[in-house]
């Protein structure tokens, strides 16, 4: 044992887990990184999967081709439906983590839905916190789905000022990512990237390709095209320091962001 791991078993033994010396001696222990080929790709709800045939079907075409060279861990978005069902329990006013789970259940369904497009090239979708089979569908067929939200349902940690389950799916992802150490995470929506303003209500919208989350929280453009909190869950991450948002719509783009080109707007750790 090194020095620091016997430092770290020896505090255990002595201190609470929120001691500060504790943690520190967690910190410095290395982090293994379980998938660190495979990139997390996270398709839209209501930007690609529920414009249905004329949006998934492209994107399918390249994520088949994609996976030749690529290991590809996808994620569902919830989209539409989660909003309807989130205003229909916020009205009868149902907690954060009865709203987590409608939410969980529709991205559910679209994972279940863009598997089985992708069944007939042997690529499943995996369920339960642990993706216990994510490994052995990485090594045979380079691909698996998933739901995007992440799997807190009661648990979720509530938002101060909103019933709104703050971790969705543009969090599960990201939070997939980071745990397995992965190489890159990519946004698939259907926007180009970050703008100043929204692109789809105003007409004098810039668009930004490059980004800190610094610099987007100071600008006031932190809740603009990623969840709140995958900014502050960027910002301490180990391994994956740094997110692509794309537009999935445009022929090409997800197989040129897999290629390590910038082709939307990229958001950096400070």
């Amino acid at each position: 044992m090194s020095h620091t791991t016997t430092e770290l078993e020896t505090l255990l033994m002595q201190r609470s887990l929120t001691d500060a010396q504790l943690q520190a001696a967690a910190e410095a222990a290395a982090d293994f990184r379980i998938l660190p080929d495979a990139t997390v790709l996270k398709i839209g709800g209501q930007s690609v999967i529920d414009r249905g045939r004329s949006g998934l079907y492209p994107l399918v075409d390249e994520i088949v081709a994609a996976r030749r060279d690529h290991k590809l861990l996808i994620g569902t978005g919830a989209g539409t439906r989660a909003r309807h069902l989130y205003s229909i329990a916020a009205g009868l006013n149902l907690p954060a983590g009865v709203l987590a789970q409608l939410g969980a259940s529709v991205a559910d369904q679209n994972a279940a839905m863009l598997g089985q497009l992708l069944a007939k090239y042997g690529i499943p979708v995996v369920g339960g916190a642990g993706l216990s089979t994510v490994p052995l569908s990485i090594a045979e067929v380079n691909a698996v789905v998933f739901s995007g939200m992440p799997p807190y349902k009661l648990w979720v940690r509530p938002s101060a000022d909103s019933v709104i389950p703050p971790y969705r799916t543009d969090a599960g992802c990201f939070l997939l990512a980071e745990q397995f150490g992965c190489k890159a995470m990519i946004y698939v929506k259907d926007e180009n990237g970050l703008y100043t303003d929204n692109p789809k209500t105003a007409k004098n919208a810039t668009f930004i390709p490059k980004i800190s989350v610094g610099e987007m929280k100071a600008r006031g453009l932190h809740d603009s095209i990623l969840e709140f909190p995958v900014l502050d869950l960027i910002q301490s991450a180990r391994h994956v320091r740094q997110v692509q948002v794309i537009n999935g719509l445009v022929p090409g783009n997800l197989s040129r962001a897999l290629a390590g080109e910038h082709v939307g707007t990229i958001i950096t750790a400070d």
